[in-house]
């Protein structure tokens, strides 16, 4: 009987196969958080001071997915502290091709309620854009999609309040 790391471990050679960058080192919510402002940083180029990402982040983490699905397809905009303006994008709409992918594994969300680990998560331009649960062949796919759910409507769980709200397709 295949193992559940097992097929996580062939998932990732797949996806890897696929130009998918395996992140190992993105491991929690800080990890997440550092590797996305690089992501950003590159893709709108420019370089953000710490108090600027931070508000950055506030602006942009979204309770609502409908509104957070938005935030990805299209320009928004952000003051800088010296009042200049920028506009940027959280992923490239026009040239696909151009936004980074990758994959990470075992990635722990911990908030005030709640201590969940993802079994794979694609990131586009570094937010977590598709949620994929593992399972053995002998374990029900409803335990999967239950997990799912029950991560989901944990109080205080990632999805409202940290990057985890751009998270678009469960599978």
């Amino acid at each position: 009987m295949t193992k559940e790391y097992q097929i996580e471990e062939n998932l990732i050679k797949q996806l890897k196969e696929l130009k998918y960058v395996h992140r190992p080192d993105i491991v929690d919510r800080k990890t997440l958080e550092q590797n996305f402002k690089s992501k950003f940083e590159a893709l709108n180029r420019v370089r953000l001071s710490e108090s600027e990402f931070l508000r950055l982040r506030e602006e942009i983490i979204e309770p609502d997915v409908f509104a957070a699905s938005k935030k990805l397809r299209e320009k928004q905009y952000f003051q800088r502290e010296d009042g200049t303006p920028l506009h940027y994008t959280l992923v490239n709409i026009k040239d696909w091709c151009k936004n980074d992918y990758e994959v990470v594994s075992q990635l722990r969300i911990n908030t005030e309620n709640s201590h969940q680990r993802y079994d794979i998560i694609l990131l586009i331009n570094g937010l977590p854009v598709v949620q994929i649960e593992l399972k053995k062949l002998d374990v029900s796919h409803r335990k999967a999609m239950q997990q799912i759910v029950d991560y989901k409507n944990d109080p205080g769980n990632g999805y409202t309040n940290t990057l985890m709200c751009y998270m678009q397709l469960f599978i």
